[in-house]
């Protein structure tokens, strides 16, 4: 058997997201997300259950990064609640949110554990959910990129790592659907499968005017990457044929010909643009060059595989299986 063994400066670490864990949901200023919403509406989660309190981290972070430091643990990953920042989503920031991250990245540092922040986990204002319908308009990718000037320009002299978003499929995908009520937040019923796919192209480009407005805002030299949960083809048996078969699955396999292959090539899938036909999203002039920006890294969250066996047919069923929240 190989035997193999981490690199000796492999970065081990642990992660959250702002709605797992904080609480204080209408503490200090900070407003509903859709999040807040979906949970509070009977039957949307299991038992009922909502953020409101969660792990109470909003309150006890010094507690919990003392936990992290005794674990040994030097990395943590974090997000931060954009309804904290900017609780109306757009217009005046809440510097008393804006504080809390600045107390909790002061802790990090007193532990010698860095911060690495994701600048959205799928807890998007409710306000502009109402106004606009929130990743269903362009509107979106501006308010977002002008929350991230907001953020980045307050705490670059804590943070230097970035993550702009986290599973863009897990907030437009899951978050939007034809004919039944999606599992997700904000669990909008839509008409049309090109109206879900225009969700995840206006996601995409909030990605790149973000990847655009991190080191704009911060005059230190920073890292920005961008955190996708790809679907995983992995080929039944490593033989020529399957392994084959699985590169040409990953294309269709979930959502990855619409998100990874445009963020990384600049490009949308010529097989997934072909399946979609009429449902593909409208693609303006530009669009591309702003979701294709340079990044120096890429989370890559693996939960499953789909396997992929080659077979002389022509029609492909790659069924895969979401993570929740």
């Amino acid at each position: 058997m190989n035997s193999y063994k981490f690199p000796d400066d492999f970065m081990w670490g642990v992660a959250t997201a702002s709605y797992q864990i904080e609480g204080a949901t209408t503490e200090a200023g900070r407003k509903p997300s859709v999040w807040d919403t979906f949970s509070q509406t009977p039957g949307k989660v299991l038992h009922d259950d909502t953020g409101a309190i969660a792990c109470d981290h909003y309150h006890r972070y010094e507690t919990d990064i003392k936990l992290m430091a005794q674990l040994g643990v030097k990395h943590y990953r974090f997000s931060i609640a954009w309804p904290r920042i900017i609780p109306d989503g757009r217009g005046t920031v809440n510097e008393a949110g804006i504080d809390f991250y600045r107390r909790l990245v002061d802790c990090l540092h007193q532990h010698n554990i860095t911060p690495h922040a994701t600048l959205f986990h799928w807890d998007s204002p409710q306000t502009l959910e109402d106004l606009y319908g929130s990743w269903r308009s362009r509107e979106m990718t501006k308010d977002f990129a002008d929350y991230v000037t907001a953020v980045v320009s307050r705490l670059d002299d804590r943070i230097t790592n970035w993550m702009t978003i986290n599973e863009i499929n897990c907030f437009t995908h899951l978050g939007y659907a034809v004919n039944s009520d999606p599992p997700h937040a904000p669990g909008t019923r839509v008409n049309s499968n090109k109206e879900v796919w225009q969700t995840s192209h206006h996601a995409l480009l909030a990605h790149g005017l973000a990847t655009q407005a991190i080191p704009a805002a911060s005059p230190r030299p920073c890292l920005v990457s961008l955190v996708d949960n790809i679907s995983v083809t992995v080929p039944i048996y490593e033989t020529p044929e399957n392994i084959q078969a699985a590169q040409q699955a990953f294309h269709l396999c979930g959502q990855n010909g619409g998100i990874i292959f445009p963020a990384l090539t600049g490009a949308y899938s010529p097989a997934l643009l072909e399946r979609l036909g009429k449902d593909a999203p409208d693609i303006q002039a530009g669009d591309l060059e702003i979701i294709h920006q340079p990044l120096d890294a890429i989370g890559l969250n693996i939960y499953s595989g789909t396997y992929v066996q080659a077979r002389d047919n022509a029609v492909h069923n790659y069924s895969d299986r979401q993570p929740g929240y």
